[in-house]
């Protein structure tokens, strides 16, 4: 099962105040598969998510679902579609995990309507894939970060949406849970068909889980394709300004990239 949900960016142009961040970027996301941003620190990956999903409004150009324009979507239809896990997000101070995570079903809400049977199980869903569960009535507050960036993942999950936007999921997690994360959302695009878009640091991970890759430097698109086309030595240069190798993920069999550092450029020449 995928989802034929359409995002596409046209001619966008992004910033703050006299900054433009984002320069006449064009970009289709591939309906049903997972798509990771990659680039330098500032390169507008991050501002790019934001306004795929309207938390900042285009200085010129436009997003379109489906092909309407994101920013004139009523709020909560767009948000029973897509769904948003921002960098660095705040909970309400007290808030219980279980309360939290049952946010993500505000949405679905009409008005005076009652808490469902549908309700319960995408919240006890999304609480049992995330390992959560036991922390059902923990504060937020009191979690550690590893712990808080799983609730936040779960409460998008309870959204239960066609499309699903993450910006750096794995940030404050260790290697076995950011592992743990992207397979969660390999699971959720393999059995519902969810098209996910995160922004991604780690390349190797990009690459290893990604369907697509999109790779920005300096507000434009660089790269994008399957991984094998994007991760190459010329673009890894051209967007991070590292040397490298690319070698071939034994485990994954998807492209792995190697950094050449100055005190192995003599090993490398060799």
């Amino acid at each position: 099962m995928t989802t034929d949900r359409t995002l596409l960016v046209e001619d966008l142009t992004l910033g703050y105040r006299d900054r433009t961040v984002i320069d006449s970027l064009d970009l289709g996301v591939p309906p049903g598969r997972i798509t990771a941003i990659v680039g330098a620190n500032a390169c507008g990956k991050s501002t790019l998510l934001r306004s795929m999903s309207r938390l900042l409004s285009p200085k010129e150009g436009r997003v379109l679902l489906d092909g309407r324009e994101v920013h004139r979507m009523p709020s909560k239809e767009l948000a029973r579609t897509l769904g948003l896990l921002p960098q660095s997000p705040i909970a309400p101070e007290g808030i219980t995990v279980g309360d939290l995570v049952g946010r993500g079903r505000h949405p679905h809400q009409r008005v005076l309507s009652r808490w469902s049977r549908e309700d319960d199980e995408a919240v006890a869903a999304a609480l049992d894939s995330t390992g959560t569960a036991d922390l059902v009535d923990r504060a937020v507050d009191e979690l550690s970060g590893g712990q808080r960036q799983r609730v936040w993942i779960a409460m998008a999950l309870a959204q239960r949406t066609d499309l699903l936007l993450l910006d750096e999921p794995t940030t404050f997690l260790d290697v076995s849970h950011q592992v743990e994360v992207l397979d969660l959302l390999t699971d959720l695009n393999r059995t519902l068909g969810t098209t996910i878009v995160l922004v991604l640091h780690d390349l190797n991970l990009a690459a290893r889980y990604a369907d697509h890759l999109v790779a920005l430097a300096d507000g434009r698109l660089y790269a994008e394709g399957e991984p094998e086309r994007v991760l190459t030595p010329e673009t890894v240069e051209a967007v991070f300004g590292l040397r490298s190798r690319i070698i071939t993920d034994p485990t994954s069999g998807r492209p792995m990239m190697l950094p050449i550092g100055r005190y192995h450029a003599s090993v490398e020449s060799v």
